[in-house]
């Protein structure tokens, strides 16, 4: 297991040196041997032993059978007294479930990460329907609802990367011709709803909606995915904008972004 060491050097205090063990651990990095914390501190083995224990004594650190280390039950609650920062999932999730039970239908989070969607999280149920997507996963822009809702508010350097990349068709009815997907994204930006029949997946027709950020800038989307036949979308789209004026307006009352670039570094992670 290769791996860097922790930024600055190591403290003289017997805090600092605990700090610095314990600052080794983060959500790329869940699971470390004696080894490890050895090269990511700086400290003598010996040291990062005397202090491991310790902490393990004590409930800060757990070791498994193997001598992994991790990150034990106390520190979660220790940490769970820290006023937690409002993330965009955090945010988010209570509407997504309030929609889910409007429709019923998949309810997606996403992101524009480079020139594909990212997948923030996910609210479904036995009776929706099925789709490809998942939690960390991507998907292209031209060919998702949420990812024209996204690219018609990214900046024309975005849309023209895209452009540059090459619409790829997945079904007959992806929109493959540039001026055509122009034409949509403009569409969409003036109604403040993108529509995506069956362009990804032959049978789902995805509906989505902009989520914006204290400064009024797009910062995520909202869809729900549903099936082409469906006859609710009187009611899918009027309850999709309530959901993302709701969550719009939560982020406007205090919107953490940092935390909100560490939520989606972490949902990258989990994916790698």
């Amino acid at each position: 297991m290769a791996v860097s060491r922790v930024d600055g050097p190591p403290g003289r205090t017997v805090s600092s040196r605990v700090f610095s063990v314990l600052n080794a651990f983060s959500p790329a990095r869940p699971a470390l041997r004696l080894v490890d914390l050895r090269d990511l501190t700086g400290l003598p083995v010996s040291t990062v032993h005397r202090i491991a224990s310790e902490l393990v004594n004590l409930g800060a650190l757990m070791k498994d059978s193997d001598g992994v280390y991790r990150i034990g039950l106390r520190m979660w609650e220790l940490g769970s007294l820290a006023p937690q920062p409002r993330t965009l999932r955090d945010v988010s999730l209570p509407f997504m479930h309030d929609l889910h039970e409007a429709t019923a239908e998949n309810v997606h989070l996403a992101v524009l990460d480079r020139d594909e969607v990212l997948y923030l999280d996910r609210v479904w149920g036995r009776r929706s329907v099925g789709v490809v997507t998942q939690v960390g996963g991507r998907s292209p822009v031209h060919a998702t609802g949420v990812g024209k809702i996204l690219l018609a508010y990214a900046s024309p350097r975005v849309q023209e990367s895209v452009l540059r990349t090459g619409l790829k068709r997945y079904t007959p009815r992806t929109i493959v011709m540039p001026g055509l997907l122009m034409h949509t994204l403009q569409e969409a930006k003036t109604v403040g709803i993108a529509r995506c029949n069956e362009e990804l997946s032959p049978g789902t027709l995805s509906i989505a909606a902009p989520i914006f950020g204290p400064d009024r800038r797009v910062v995520a989307a909202l869809s729900v995915v549903t099936h082409t036949w469906t006859r609710s979308l009187s009611t899918i789209e009027p309850a999709l904008r309530m959901a993302t004026m709701s969550i719009s307006r939560e982020l406007a009352n205090g919107f953490n972004t940092v935390a909100h670039k560490e939520d989606i570094n972490s949902v990258r992670a989990a994916t790698r």
